[in-house]
Formats: C-alpha cells, sequence, structure tokens
C-alpha cells in the first residue's frame, strides 16, 4: 500500500499495528535489492554471492539495530570501486574479508565516540565530486561486461585508465567493441531502454508499475530474451561456461547453504596495509551511512529523526558478520531506501522483511538466479552510474560558483584518474583551500570618508585574515583617523591583536589617532576561566 507522501496517515504505534504497511514494502524493496546486490558485487570485483550475504544482513541484523526507522542496509555502489581496488590490495577474497572485519569494529567505536557529526566535516561540494567520481568509474568499468566481454576481465587499478593495454579499462572498452556479442549488446539495449523508460511520469500514473521495480523488468527481459535464444538453438545465445551469466553457488538445503559461506583469513590481520584498509572502508562506509540516513530523515513522511550514533554502531555490528561470513561491506543505501519510503515502509520491519526474502531466494531459488545475464546487470549499474554522474549535477555546481564547483570538479577527476580515498583527499584540501578564502575575503572590511577610516570585523577573526588586516592597515595614510569596531566578532585570537598593537605603537610616529569599540575587551589574554562551583 504505497504511502500518500503529501498528506501522511497517523503514525500507530507497535510493530503489528504497521505490518500492513511494512510488509508490501519489504517485498518491493526486496525485488529492489535482489538486482542490485548482485550487480554490486559484479562492479566491485567480488564473488556475486558476497553481494547477496552482504545484502541478508543488512535486512536480518542492521534493520533491527538500526537509528533509522526506514533506511535500508546492504552493498554499496559507492564503495564498489574501493573494494575492487582493496581486494587487490589484500592479495585474496579472504584477506580482504578480514578488512570488513577491521572496519565493523571501527563503526562500532565510531558509535560510542559519538562519531556521528563525522559528516558534518565534511563539505558537500566534495561528497558531491566523490559521488558523481564514483559514478563515473562505475560507468567505465561496466562499459565492456554491456559489451559482452566477461571472461578473464579484473581491473587492478583507476590508473589503468590511462593505458592501453588490453588489461586496462580503455583496452577492455575497445577490445569489447571489436567483440562484442550481439546477445550481450541486444540485452543492454534493451535493458537500457526499459530502464530510461520506467520512471516517466505517464507510467508512475500506473498504480501497479509502484510494485514493479524496473531492475527487476529488466532482470526478467534479460532471461526471457536468452533464454529464446537457448531454445531456438541461435550461436548467441549467453553461456554460463563463458561467465556471461551469473554464478551462484546451488545450496541443496539450509545446511549446504552454510557450508558455501566464506570465512575470513584472521592471519591477515597482522598485516599494516589490511588495518588500513579496514579504516577507509569505515570512513567511507560511515560517511556514505550517515548521509543517506540524513536523506531517509528528509523523504520520511512522520518527520522523525534518526540516532546516527546508533546507526554506526548497527552498522558495525552488520560489517563484522558480513566480514565473517563472506559478505561485502554494508552501508545503509539510498536507492533501497527511497524505494522503502515510497512504497510506503514505516518502520524497521520492512527492511527486515527484504532480508528474510533476500535469504529465501538464495537458498529456494538459486538455479533461476543463475540464469541472470551480465549484460543486464550491466545496464542496471550503467544506469546507476548515470545516475550518480548525471550532467544536471555538473550544471548545478557550476551554477553555485567557483568556490563550490573547483573542489567538486578536482575530487571527480582525482578519484577517476586516482583512487578513491587519494581523490577525497585532494577535494578536501581544495574545500579548504576555499572555506579558508571565503573566510579571509569577508571577516575585515575598511571603509573611509575623508580622513576618517573605520575599520570592521565582520566575524570571528583568526590568523588565518592577518594577511588581509595588514593590508587593509597598510593603505591607511598617515593623519587619518582611525575606528576599530570589533562588535560583531565573538572571538578574536592574539595575532590579530598583535597585527593591531604592532599598527598602534607605529600610529604615534605617522600621525595617526587610533580608537576602538567592543574589541580590547576580547583580547585572549583578558578572558579568564571561569572558577569551577
Amino acid at each position: 500500500m504505497p504511502i500518500d507522501l503529501a498528506t501522511p496517515h497517523r503514525l500507530e504505534p507497535g510493530v503489528i499495528a504497521n505490518l500492513r504497511y511494512d510488509f508490501p514494502a519489504g517485498v518491493v524493496v526486496f525485488l529492489v535489492a535482489l538486482p542490485l546486490c548482485l550487480g554490486i558485487a559484479l562492479a566491485s570485483n567480488a564473488p556475486l554471492f558476497s553481494g547477496i550475504i552482504a545484502g541478508i544482513i543488512g535486512g536480518l541484523v542492521i534493520a533491527p539495530l538500526s537509528g533509522s526507522q526506514l533506511s535500508v542496509s546492504g552493498p554499496a555502489a559507492g564503495l564498489a570501486v574501493i573494494v575492487a581496488q582493496g581486494i587487490v590490495t589484500a592479495g585474496d577474497f579472504r584477506a580482504f574479508l578480514a578488512a570488513v572485519v577491521v572496519a565493523g569494529a571501527l563503526q562500532i567505536v565510531f558509535g560510542l565516540m559519538r562519531g556521528g557529526a563525522l559528516a558534518d566535516y565534511i563539505p558537500n561540494c566534495v561528497i558531491k565530486g566523490m559521488l558523481a567520481g564514483i559514478g563515473i568509474v562505475i560507468i567505465l568499468k561496466q562499459i565492456p561486461h554491456a559489451l559482452g566481454r566477461d571472461q578473464d576481465f579484473t581491473f587492478t587499478d583507476t590508473l589503468s585508465f590511462l593505458k592501453f593495454e588490453e588489461s586496462s579499462t580503455v583496452g577492455a572498452i575497445i577490445t569489447g567493441i571489436l567483440s562484442a556479442q550481439p546477445a550481450a549488446v541486444a540485452i543492454t539495449i534493451v535493458s537500457l531502454l526499459v530502464l530510461l523508460t520506467w520512471d516517466h511520469p505517464k507510467l508512475k500514473q500506473l498504480p501497479w508499475l509502484t510494485l514493479l521495480p524496473g531492475p527487476l523488468v529488466v532482470v526478467i527481459l534479460g532471461v526471457l530474451i536468452n533464454e529464446v535464444l537457448r531454445v531456438s538453438g541461435s550461436a548467441f545465445y549467453l553461456r554460463a561456461d563463458e561467465a556471461h551469466l551469473v554464478t551462484l553457488p546451488v545450496a541443496t538445503g539450509f545446511t549446504s547453504f552454510l557450508s558455501q559461506l566464506t570465512l575470513p583469513d584472521i592471519e591477515a590481520l597482522r598485516r599494516p596495509e589490511i588495518l588500513k584498509l579496514g579504516a577507509t572502508l569505515a570512513v567511507i562506509a560511515s560517511l556514505e551511512t550517515l548521509l543517506s540516513v540524513e536523506a531517509a530523515d528528509k523523504m520520511d513522511p512522520f518527520k522523525r529523526l534518526s540516532k546516527p550514533n546508533q546507526e554506526l554502531f548497527a552498522q558495525g555490528i552488520g560489517n563484522i558478520l558480513s566480514g565473517l561470513i563472506g559478505g561485502l561491506p554494508i552501508t545503509a543505501v539510498i536507492v533501497r531506501t527511497t524505494a522503502n519510503v515510497y512504497a510506503g515502509g514505516r518502520t524497521r520491519l520492512s527492511g527486515f522483511i527484504h532480508g528474510v526474502l533476500l535469504l529465501f531466494a538464495v537458498v529456494l531459488v538459486p538455479d533461476l538466479l543463475n540464469r541472470i545475464p551480465i549484460a543486464s546487470l550491466a545496464a542496471i549499474l550503467l544506469l546507476v552510474g548515470y545516475k550518480l554522474a548525471q550532467p544536471s549535477l555538473f550544471q548545478s555546481m557550476y551554477a553555485q560558483g567557483y568556490a563550490q564547483f573547483a573542489p567538486f570538479i578536482v575530487t571527480v577527476v582525482a578519484i577517476v584518474a586516482t583512487d578513491l580515498l587519494v581523490g577525497i583527499g585532494i577535494g578536501l584540501i581544495f574545500g579548504l583551500f576555499f572555506v579558508i578564502r571565503a573566510n579571509y575575503r569577508s571577516a575585515v572590511t575598511l571603509v573611509s570618508h575623508g580622513d576618517a577610516y573605520l575599520l570592521r570585523f565582520n566575524k570571528d577573526v583568526t590568523f588565518v585574515n592577518k594577511t588581509e588586516l595588514k593590508r587593509k592597515l597598510q593603505s591607511i595614510p598617515d593623519g587619518a583617523i582611525l575606528f576599530i569596531d570589533g562588535t560583531r566578532a565573538l572571538y578574536v585570537d592574539q595575532d590579530i591583536f598583535d597585527v593591531i598593537n604592532e599598527f598602534r605603537a607605529a600610529s604615534a610616529y605617522r600621525n595617526i589617532t587610533v580608537s576602538t569599540s567592543n574589541f580590547d575587551e576580547k583580547a585572549p589574554s583578558l578572558i579568564q576561566p571561569q572558577p569551577a562551583h
């Protein structure tokens, strides 16, 4: 029962009272999550089964512990690049799982230390640049799969974009074009057409379409097209032994399912690069989680506020378990959260139900899942990448001015050309530079009328503003009358007072008269700590 966000109904207390809303919402989230779990594992160069495991834990474990009523957790496209690079750095998937366990432990520490405010210290322009850069990388990595180049195709690092070798991204795209598989290309084109038209406003007016997500339709169409080719005896149908189809381990029962789980290499915890990788995953996953939870709060028709520190704790528990049984790292994810909200989900129960359904799907119908063409998943990811890096985002950032656009575009280029962590680091440096520059420009003003000059501090001033203050003081001529107004500054640091005092000392020799208002009493040396009572 989809909910009308414009006129929300009254929220009823208790799980049972909201089951009639949460169950259908959980079904919709499951239908959206299934192809995304497989696709993100594909984009991460990880076993496809690991994406399903992460989705199951996101529902069964994180949803009940979450600090948010509506956010849904699972494998994230935003982590795909760092996961792909992390597996290469770790040497094998089991060692990478040890890093996922480390990331979960650190997230628990973040939650206990009230690190929920972490995202507030990252400029929005850098975060948007990070997501756009990830989107571009996902698009470039999925083009070969969309063309049917699936076998013996892995990426060692993002710098391979600059190499024209067959194993590089550019080389793989060129090879894919020259040796394109007709069935894969046809499935990709049909899938993209369906995905691009599925969200059209006129189609959205059909109520049954809101319960049938586009990615699921794409997967079903891909299976049907390939099965028709196979049954008709066409030589073009996509074969599993050529890595063109999803390959999940088939369990004969629940016990068999448990035996297929991959355990982490605990010995890898002694390696510094694994600990560093775990710390990187913890920071990036926490940021993505906090941003997704914030978005969920804005969409919540009942205007509930999530508890970010509790959410980090829940994510930490989930990532530890995911790493221990062979799953990808988990975050709160915006696409599945949006599907949950718009399908009418009201409590954590809808997220839990989607986890239960994922578990049933992989235990009961793995043969059906193994008929999904990789090209179908590549098409889904191409659109995910496009949504992360769509041209309107670049236009919007450009329209906000140079101070916003420069850190944004630098972050995008740095992530595509290097890697996620280095790209974010470079973006943060540029973002900090422009914050300082903006503060530098507007903190101090100097106006004059005849020989009278007014120097005003418009906000708190620190050593960052020292150069600008000196430049303005140097422009005051001999014989002038200077009035310094510190009314708007709540804090003036010692470096600023030193500059003013030096000017006052020199003013006697230049016949300049200096007076102040609400300034001298703010000297740090005059501010005494209040005695404890």
